[in-house]
């Protein structure tokens, strides 16, 4: 039975500085360990728009397609992976008087995953424990890296 996943950092800048950098997931080749490559279809992002992604792990390469199911400018965004049915997701958190934020990426998998993708995760990607433990890590890294960006050019 798949997890829901939650990893998340706090980040010395304000939430407008945070949502400017992490709102844009045609970025997140350069943060998450498992994404090659991001393609926006129809101009800015927004809710309804839609993406094509190209993700690595090893030698083993897959596209997904998704869709920004949730956007609220400033403090969330989550968009729905159509192939397995999870919904990624980044959320803001003002702190100390909006001079910092907590950054939340989360995996939220309750509505279940596809059959095809529990295979895949069975057969190919060692099994749904060390795939949740390989994607938490990469989850770490992704926010690490955000954080990375948003405080150099705060």
């Amino acid at each position: 039975m798949s997890s829901n996943l939650e990893v998340a950092i706090e980040i010395n800048a304000t939430p407008k500085q945070v949502w400017d950098v992490a709102s844009d997931l045609r970025r997140m080749p350069r943060w998450s360990p498992s994404t090659r490559k991001v393609f926006l279809r129809g101009g800015a992002l927004t809710a309804g728009s839609t993406m094509v992604n190209v993700n690595r792990i090893g030698l083993r390469v897959w596209p997904t397609t998704s869709r920004v199911v949730d956007f609220d400018p400033g403090k969330r965004i989550a968009w729905r992976i159509k192939e397995n049915h999870s919904v990624w997701s980044f959320d803001l958190e003002p702190l100390d008087d909006n001079t910092r934020t907590r950054l939340v990426q989360t995996r939220d998998v309750s509505g279940g995953t596809s059959k095809v993708s529990k295979m895949l995760i069975k057969k190919l990607l060692g099994g749904e424990q060390s795939f949740e433990q390989d994607l938490t890590e990469g989850m770490r890294q992704t926010l690490q890296r955000i954080r990375n960006d948003v405080e150099s050019a705060s």
